[in-house]
């Protein structure tokens, strides 16, 4: 379905939660801009996750929710709007009557059981076959709008890159030493690289890099990062306690990122910041660090290898049997050194 751009006014991306998967979701953003130069661009995210789209000079206003606000209370709010066009890249239930009672004429989303009613558009979900960003432009595909770019966007404030800034300063030298980032953060448990193999992988980088090490953590990582910091000999920076901003601040002002699947390896992708992401349960083809300068580590040959469960039903091999040479063979090579 091809749509007038003059129809065009006011368009709301869905993608309520998932910090990293709303950041992948803005691959859309240029591509709508181009098509629609004089429209607004709206973005419904559940509240926690609003940060993935602050800052973002394609979104001109984000409307929240919490996720145990009653459906209709959201749906008043969109209504208000009065938009023309709404992409639901998320194609749940709920966002599923949320698009259907926008108001809005043209109501895309994806082609998922018993949600077809919501949508006058419909595209195949998971139908690219590639990476999960690309997914997200299914639907601009359906619409006939141009793809004329596959970047994902993710900005620091000044304030963030300030928050960076003093707390690194005095000390690293940065003409001496690469600063690398390790972020053991993880949605799920199976995603999460144990405390142990990540100061294996930090001492192999270490042996042909001149590296300083900064610990990046955030709620829930409290207790990985303390025994990485403790582990790790020469002893590495370890970030204070950090707004999702001011960490991203920090990642800003890293060399290279090593990092699980997670928000942050996704933060660090859009960010430009070569970065080498872990994978176990989840597919690194749909799921690794989108961009030109990153790449991933996988211990390929299990029987079990992206076997997608929350919690390791056996002994978490896919992250203990990892090869630390691999990382600082990958390392010294998105570091430019070979």
């Amino acid at each position: 379905m091809k749509i007038k751009q003059e129809e065009i006014r006011k368009i709301l991306c869905v993608k309520p939660r998932g910090i990293g998967d709303i950041i992948l979701s803005t691959i859309v953003l240029e591509n709508l801009r181009t098509a629609f130069p004089k429209a607004e661009i709206h973005y419904l995210t559940e509240e926690f996750a609003k940060r993935a789209v602050e800052n973002n000079t394609f979104v001109s206003k984000i409307l929240t929710f919490k996720k145990d606000d009653l459906v209709f209370k959201t749906i008043n709010k969109v209504r208000r709007e009065k938009y023309n066009l709404v992409l639901d890249l998320y194609s749940n239930p709920k966002t599923a009557q949320i698009t259907f009672l926008s108001g809005a004429k043209y109501r895309a989303g994806f082609e998922k059981r018993g949600r077809r009613y919501a949508y006058n558009i419909l595209g195949k979900s998971g139908s690219t076959g590639k990476h999960a960003a690309e997914d997200n432009l299914v639907l601009l595909n359906i619409l006939e709008i141009p793809i004329n770019s596959k970047k994902i966007i993710y900005a620091t404030t000044k304030e963030e890159k300030l928050f960076a800034d003093n707390f690194l300063k005095d000390k690293i030298k940065r003409n001496e030493f690469r600063l690398i980032g390790i972020i053991p953060s993880g949605g799920w448990e199976s995603k999460r690289c144990d405390a142990s193999k990540l100061i294996e992988i930090c001492n192999e980088i270490q042996k042909s890099i001149k590296t300083k090490f900064i610990i990046l953590w955030g709620p829930g990582d409290e207790k990985d990062a303390k025994e990485i910091f403790e582990g790790l000999k020469p002893n590495p920076l370890i970030a204070p306690s950090t707004s999702f901003g001011e960490l991203s601040g920090l990642i800003e002002k890293c060399d290279l990122i090593v990092a699980n699947d997670s928000g942050p390896m996704h933060v660090a992708a859009a960010l430009g910041i070569p970065t080498i992401g872990i994978f176990g349960p989840t597919n690194p083809e749909n799921h690794r660090p989108f961009s030109s300068n990153s790449d991933f580590v996988i211990k390929s040959d299990l029987h079990c290898i992206i076997c997608n469960k929350l919690v390791c039903p056996y002994k978490h091999e896919c992250m203990l049997e990892l090869d630390p040479k691999e990382f600082a063979t990958k390392a010294k090579k998105l570091l430019g050194f070979v």
